[in-house]
């Protein structure tokens, strides 16, 4: 049998959430595998909510990333969708029961046996899964993205979870025809994209802040078509608010296609691995421009 392979990473140790380097196994590449590099990896503040504990209590030690690209490597003999040089990305789950009437439906994110791309055991291989902040991985192609190669990697990377979680809403409720009127209320992560993503469908899009200072920023650099300050209570009495739109994420190919299309990524801040420990201090504070994703190909080096 071809041996596990070693793969470097940073990951917490317990709730405090420090991180620090390590070293662990993935799989050896099976038949239906793809083993890619990990190019970039966006951080995301559910990461933080998974080290700390605030979700659940954790199996230490974690290395978190759940919004992940880079380059193929390797592809097992079964495999269809991926060649060697091609852009692959993945989010946050790597397995499911594979018989299931969500798993049927094309659906396995709702499986009540997936399994999250870290912190949990991959049922396919009996190892610990870790995340993206890790210089390597294999996974089987089902949980594989085709990365569209126009993109740029680094601003791609929070397109897997930052843009599939509003991209999907906005598709169910059928948002995209040209006129339609769309809010955003607020301008950070998910904020940022969701405009992109409307003002792309051609639809008028609303930006509603609490910071009169993202004003310019939502205008030029975004394309909003309006900008409301949430608390000037007179601008807000011509701001009647629908019910909140939310759906499950199943359309992330889908995502990924159409910002191929339209050249469309996700404005970042680039750090290397070492900032983790403070991005994710300023993270909590608020303090980042829009996405922080993490350096992997460039910065992550074996320690001596």
């Amino acid at each position: 049998m071809a041996s596990e392979i070693e793969v470097i990473g940073w990951a917490a140790r317990d709730t405090l959430g420090h991180m620090a380097p390590i070293t662990f196994s993935r799989r050896a590449l099976g038949p239906r595998d793809v083993k890619f590099f990990i190019k970039f990896c966006g951080v995301c503040h559910s990461d933080w909510t998974v080290i700390s504990g605030e979700v659940y209590n954790p199996t230490f030690p974690v290395v978190p990333g759940h919004e992940i690209v880079g380059v193929v490597d390797e592809v097992g003999s079964e495999v269809t969708k991926f060649k060697v040089g091609d852009h692959a990305a993945v989010s946050a789950y790597v397995n499911s029961c594979g018989s299931c009437r969500d798993c049927e439906r094309k659906l396995p994110q709702h499986c009540k046996g997936k399994v999250r791309v870290y912190d949990s055991v991959n049922p396919a291989d009996g190892l610990r899964t870790y995340g993206g902040y890790s210089n390597l991985m294999v996974v089987d192609e089902s949980f594989c993205l085709v990365l569209p190669k126009n993109l740029p990697l680094d601003g791609a990377a929070p397109l897997l979870c930052a843009g599939a979680t509003v991209w999907s809403p906005m598709k169910r409720y059928g948002m995209g025809k040209n006129g339609d009127r769309f809010g955003v209320v607020g301008l950070g992560g998910l904020g940022h994209i969701a405009l992109k993503f409307a003002k792309a469908l051609g639809m008028h899009a609303t930006v509603i802040s609490t910071s009169p200072a993202k004003e310019k920023m939502a205008r030029e650099e975004l394309g909003a078509d309006n900008f409301i300050v949430s608390k000037d209570t007179k601008q807000m009495e011509v701001c009647p608010f629908p019910p909140p739109i939310f759906s499950y994420r199943n359309k992330d190919q889908e995502m990924l296609d159409f910002c191929g299309e339209k050249n469309l990524v996700c404005t970042i801040e680039k750090i290397p691995i070492d900032y983790i420990n403070e991005a994710f201090k300023r993270m909590l504070k608020g303090d980042v421009h829009f996405r922080f994703v993490i350096d992997v190909g460039n910065t992550l080096k074996p320690q001596n």
